[in-house]
C-alpha cells in the first residue's frame, strides 16, 4: 500500500522525533506540529531563548574603525619613571613642632597695639642679629600676638625660623604674611628659602623670582641662581613623564579599538555561521522540503501513527 522507500523515510524522521521531541518546535515543521495538536498529540513544551548578550560591537559595519597596527614597543621608560636625580645637598627634613601661635586676624588693632607690636620687633630684630634666637622668637611672637595684621611681622618671625632651620614655621608665616601684602617681597623671599630647605625647588624658584620682580634683592637672586637648574631638571623630568602618559593612553586606547574589532569580527562570523546552519536543516533523507515522494504534505494515505508521536 504504501512505497517501501518512503516508509523506511518515515521510521527514521519518527525516531529522530523520538530521540530529541524538541525538533517538533522547528518553524519548518509548524504545520505537522499543528496537525498534532489537532490529534491531541502530546508535545513536549518549547525550550527558552537563551538571554540576549550585550553588543559588545558597533551595530554596522560603517561605525567599526579600520584596524589600527600596533604600534611598535617604546623604548624603555625606566629612565622616565624613575625619580629624577638631584643634588639634595642643603635639604633638610621637615620639623615636628606643633604651630606657632598666629594671632587673632579678627582682633581690631588699637595704636597701642601697633605701637607695642613695632617695639617687640625691633627688640627681636635685634636679639636675632646677635644670634640670640630663642629669644627673638619669643619677641616675635609677643609682637604677632599685638598686632597679627602686619606683614612685616610675619615676614621677619619666618626668617628666624629659616636661622633655627624650621622651615615649615616659616613657610606657614610667609603664607599669612602673602594674605596679609601680596606684593611683600620678604614674605616670598623668606618662604622661598623654606621651600629650597624642604627640597622643594620648583616652588622656591617661583616664590624667589617673586621676591626679584617685586624688589631687588641681592641675596634672593643668590638663592634663585642656586635652585634654576634644578628647578628647570624637574620640569624637564615631568615633561617627559607626561608624554610618556600620553603615549601610554593613546597606545592603550589603540588596543581597545583592535580589541573591539576582533570581537566584532567573531560575532559577526559566528553569526553568518548560525545562519548557514538553520538554513540547511541536517535531517535524514533530506526532510523537510527534498523529502522522497513530496513529504510531509504529499504522503500517500496520510501520515499513519501520529497519535503516537
Amino acid at each position: 500500500m504504501f512505497p517501501t522507500q518512503q516508509l523506511e523515510l518515515l521510521k527514521q524522521f519518527v525516531t529522530l522525533i523520538r530521540q530529541d521531541p524538541v525538533l517538533l518546535h522547528d518553524p519548518n515543521l509548524t504545520f505537522f506540529r499543528e496537525w498534532l495538536q489537532e490529534i491531541n498529540a502530546d508535545i513536549p513544551p518549547a525550550p527558552e531563548s537563551p538571554p540576549a548578550a550585550e553588543p559588545t560591537t558597533p551595530a554596522s559595519d560603517e561605525e567599526v574603525p579600520e584596524p589600527i597596527p600596533s604600534p611598535p614597543a617604546p623604548e624603555s621608560s625606566s629612565e622616565e619613571e624613575s625619580d629624577v636625580e638631584l643634588d639634595m645637598e642643603g635639604v633638610i627634613g621637615p620639623e615636628t613642632d606643633p604651630p606657632q601661635a598666629m594671632g587673632d586676624p579678627e582682633v581690631e588693632v588699637t595704636e597701642e597695639m601697633m605701637d607695642e607690636a613695632n617695639d617687640k620687633r625691633v627688640q627681636a630684630t635685634i636679639a636675632m642679629n646677635d644670634g640670640n634666637l630663642d629669644e627673638a622668637l619669643k619677641l616675635f611672637g609677643e609682637a604677632v600676638v599685638a598686632n597679627p595684621t602686619s606683614a612685616p611681622i610675619f615676614a621677619k618671625r619666618a626668617a628666624c625660623f629659616i636661622k633655627l632651620e624650621k622651615p615649615v614655621s616659616a613657610r606657614r608665616d610667609c603664607d599669612r604674611a602673602v594674605e596679609l601684602n601680596p606684593d611683600s617681597a620678604q614674605a616670598y623671599k623668606w618662604r622661598g628659602r623654606a621651600h629650597r630647605m624642604l627640597g622643594q625647588f620648583e616652588e622656591a624658584r617661583c616664590d624667589l623670582a617673586t621676591c626679584c620682580k617685586i624688589d631687588c634683592d641681592e641675596q634672593a637672586n643668590d638663592w634663585l641662581k642656586e635652585v634654576l637648574p634644578k628647578a628647570e631638571k624637574i620640569r624637564e623630568h615631568n615633561r617627559k613623564r607626561e608624554r610618556h602618559q600620553e603615549e601610554k593612553i593613546i597606545k592603550e586606547k589603540k588596543e581597545r579599538m583592535k580589541k573591539a574589532q576582533e570581537e566584532h569580527e567573531k560575532a559577526k562570523k559566528k553569526a553568518e555561521e548560525r545562519e548557514k546552519a538553520a538554513g540547511g536543516s541536517g535531517m535524514p533523507g533530506g526532510f523537510p522540503g527534498g523529502f522522497p515522494g513530496g513529504f510531509p504534505g504529499g504522503f500517500p494515505g496520510g501520515f499513519p501513527g501520529a497519535g503516537g508521536v
